[in-house]
C-alpha cells in the first residue's frame, strides 16, 4: 500500500494516551489615554495562564503511551499546544507518535525564536520544517500575549474552546478533506503547510477558561458537558483530569450516542438498513489518545 498525502482515520466507535513535553512566550502593552493631555497612559494589567494537563492513552496503545503530544511554556503569557499523530502510518510500519512528539520538542525549542516573533502560525511553520520523522499529525498551537491577545493556529481536527462566565464564547472548527481525514502536517513532499492553518485571535480577560485537546476530547464529549465539568471544577488540574475521565468513559460506551457518533450518521455511516427497521442506530464513542489542557487567564 502506498502511503497517501493523507491518512484517513479508521472508523472505530469506541479511547487514548499521549506524552508531554514541558516548556515555558511576547510583551504587547496596549495603551488608553484620557482626553486631559496631562493624563497618565493606563496600562492593562499583563496576564498569563495557570494551566492543568492530563493524558489518557488509547486501551491497545497504553504500553507505548499513545501518540498524541503536547507541551506547555510559560514564555510571556503561556504557550499551550498538541499534536495528534495520524495512526494510518501504522499500516506502513511507522510508529504515529514519533512525528507528532517531534513537531512538539521542535515547536517549544523555537517558542522564543526571534523570528517565530511570538506568531503561532510561524511556529508551526518553523517546528514543521524541523521536524525530519516519517509520518503526520495534526497541530493546534495558542499564544497568549501579556496584554490578553490569544492568537490560535489550527491544522487539522484538535481543538480550543473559550470560556467566559460560564459562556463558550469562542471554538475553532475542524478541518476536513473528508469525514474521519483531517487536514495534516506530514513529512511527505505534498501536504497541508503553515499556509493551511486557521489563524484566530481572541481578546482575553482575566478568568477565561481555554480548554484545548486533541479529538479524542471533542469526539467524545458535548460542549454543555466542558461548561458544566469547569463550573463544577474550579481547579484547572482538576478540571482536566475530569474532563480526560469523562471522554474515556463515552469512548468505551457502545451505546453513548457521541459527538462522533451523531457526525458518522449526518455523513452518511449508520447501522444496516434491516437494523433502521428495528430501530437501531449507529452510537458508541471513539476510541482514541485523548489529550486534554485546561488553562485559565490569570493576572502576572
Amino acid at each position: 500500500m502506498e502511503v497517501t498525502v493523507s491518512y484517513c482515520r479508521h472508523h472505530q466507535f469506541l479511547s487514548s494516551y499521549g506524552i508531554a513535553i514541558q516548556l515555558p512566550r511576547k510583551k504587547l502593552m496596549s495603551f488608553i489615554r484620557c482626553s486631559s493631555p496631562q493624563s497618565s497612559p493606563v496600562v492593562r494589567p499583563e496576564l498569563t495562564i495557570r494551566v492543568g494537563t492530563q493524558l489518557i492513552p488509547h486501551p491497545k496503545k497504553v504500553a507505548k503511551g499513545g501518540e498524541d503530544a503536547f507541551f506547555v511554556s510559560s514564555y510571556n503569557g503561556g504557550v499551550i499546544a498538541v499534536a495528534d499523530g495520524v495512526s494510518g502510518w501504522a499500516e506502513k510500519d511507522v510508529d504515529p507518535a514519533q512525528f507528532s512528539r517531534e513537531l512538539m520538542r521542535k515547536a517549544s525549542s523555537l517558542v522564543e525564536d526571534e523570528e517565530v516573533n511570538y506568531d503561532p502560525r510561524i511556529l508551526v511553520r518553523k517546528a514543521h520544517a524541523a521536524t525530519s520523522s516519517t509520518g503526520s499529525a495534526t497541530v493546534i498551537v495558542s499564544m497568549l500575549d501579556k496584554s490578553g491577545i490569544l492568537k490560535i493556529a489550527n491544522v487539522g481536527d484538535c481543538g480550543l474552546r473559550v470560556i467566559r462566565k460560564g459562556q463558550i464564547i469562542f471554538s475553532t472548527f475542524p478541518q476536513e478533506h473528508y469525514f474521519d481525514c483531517p487536514y495534516q502536517l506530514s513529512s511527505e513532499a505534498v501536504t497541508q503547510t503553515y499556509l493551511d492553518a486557521t489563524v484566530t485571535s481572541v481578546d482575553s480577560v482575566k478568568g477565561d477558561i481555554i480548554v484545548m485537546g486533541s479529538d479524542g476530547l471533542f469526539d467524545n464529549v458535548f460542549d454543555h458537558e466542558i461548561l458544566s465539568t469547569i463550573a463544577n471544577h474550579q481547579d484547572v488540574v482538576e478540571a482536566a483530569k475530569v474532563l480526560a475521565d469523562v471522554a474515556y468513559k463515552h469512548s468505551v460506551d457502545f451505546y453513548f450516542e457521541s459527538p462522533y457518533s451523531l457526525k458518522a450518521r449526518t455523513r452518511g455511516f449508520d447501522v444496516p438498513w434491516w437494523k433502521k427497521l428495528l430501530g437501531q442506530k449507529l452510537t458508541g464513542g471513539k476510541m482514541d489518545d485523548i489529550t486534554v489542557i485546561v488553562a485559565e487567564v490569570v493576572g502576572n
